[in-house]
Parts: structure tokens; sequence; C-alpha cells
């Protein structure tokens, strides 16, 4: 199996690209049952479906898809989604964490990294997303990562077979916490290239 090919890091995590030898492990982590329930699916997903998806998926410019990497054993551990609205620069946010990498605060700065991307490099004015009011830990962690609430959609799903709703949640550029990891990468590539430059100056 290819290494990871991380594009993006930040403290414990990094994100890469998606690869289709890992397909098999996403779909492990989108059936079992804390995502079927988190997501409101209800029933798990085909093998044959989601590979039929696979393609048509990576092909699609307005739906970048991360691989999230656990940077001290490049171990990956989960996937972000931005499903882009180009019409006015806005995406959904979908998060899926390999169940043994909850409760570790991995959710947090995976989504951080994702709104990192979104904003600085992606171009977009707010991301937003929809969780089911009953599922706390999710709401503080993406509260952590930079969203406010913003709405309700009442009785629009359900958390364990019983009706709830969903909260809207969106984020903005001054909405993200911390320093950027996209301005890090990019002044230490500055910083690198200029260092080169110098070497190259010095030799001739």
């Amino acid at each position: 199996m290819s290494e990871p090919k991380v594009l993006l890091r930040g403290n414990r995590l990094g994100l890469g690209q998606p690869r289709r030898e890992m397909l098999p492990e996403y779909h492990r982590w989108e059936n079992d049952p804390g995502t079927v329930l988190g997501y409101g699916n209800q029933f798990p997903q085909a093998w044959e479906t989601r590979e039929a998806g696979w393609t048509g998926q990576r092909g699609n410019h307005n739906y970048p898809q991360f691989e999230v990497v656990r940077l001290d054993d490049m171990k990956p551990i989960g996937i972000t989604t931005l499903m882009v609205n180009t019409f006015v620069r806005t995406a959904e946010f979908v998060i899926v964490l390999a169940p043994e990498a909850r409760g570790k605060g991995y959710a947090i700065e995976a989504t951080r990294l994702t709104l990192d991307w979104a904003f600085h490099l992606g171009a977009l004015r707010m991301v937003w997303l929809k969780v089911l009011a009953p599922n706390e830990a999710g709401i503080a962690a993406y509260e952590k990562a930079g969203f406010q609430r913003s709405g309700r959609l009442r009785q629009s799903g359900f958390w364990l077979g019983r009706p709830v709703d969903e909260l809207l949640m969106d984020a903005l550029p001054a909405d993200l916490p911390g320093p950027s990891a996209v301005a890090a990468h990019l002044d230490a590539e500055n910083t690198e290239n200029t260092d080169r430059a110098a070497v190259s100056t010095q030799d001739t």
C-alpha cells in the first residue's frame, strides 16, 4: 500500500488525497453504527454502491475530499468532504472518523484544517453543516473548530429511532481560531526557497 501524501500539516494531523486502495477502510468507517447514527443514514451502504461512486466523486471538482492522516505514524483515520456551491462560494462540510479514532480530539483538528484550506486556498466565503441535536460531542467539536450555531430544522432527523431536530452551524474565515496552517506552510516554503536561492548565489 502506498504512503499517504500529506498536503497540509497541523499539530497531530495532516490532510492528504484520498486513495483508491483505502476504499475498503473508508467503507468500513462509513458503515460503522456510530457513523450511520450520526449521518442519519439508517442503513449501511452496499460495497458495490460505494465502489461505483468512487470515480464520480474523485472526478467532481466541486466535491473535494481529504484523507485525514495521523502524523506520528502516518495512519489514515478519517475523511473530510466539502460539497461546494460555486455560484455563491459556500460549501457543506462532512467528516467521518474511524471508530477507533473517536474521542481523542481528532475531529476538532481535522475540521479546523479543512476550514483553513477551504477559506485560504479554496476561496470559500462560508462553510456550513447539519448535525443532529443529540450529538453533543459532535456539536462541541465543531464549535471548538470555529463553527457557530446558526439555526434549527425541527424534527427533521432521527436519533435512535425517534424524531429529533437538526442544528445548522456555519463558519466564516474570521471564525477560524488560532494560527493558519496554510499560512505557516507557505511561510516555511518561502523561507526554504529564499535559503536555497542564497546558497545558489554563494555557489556562483
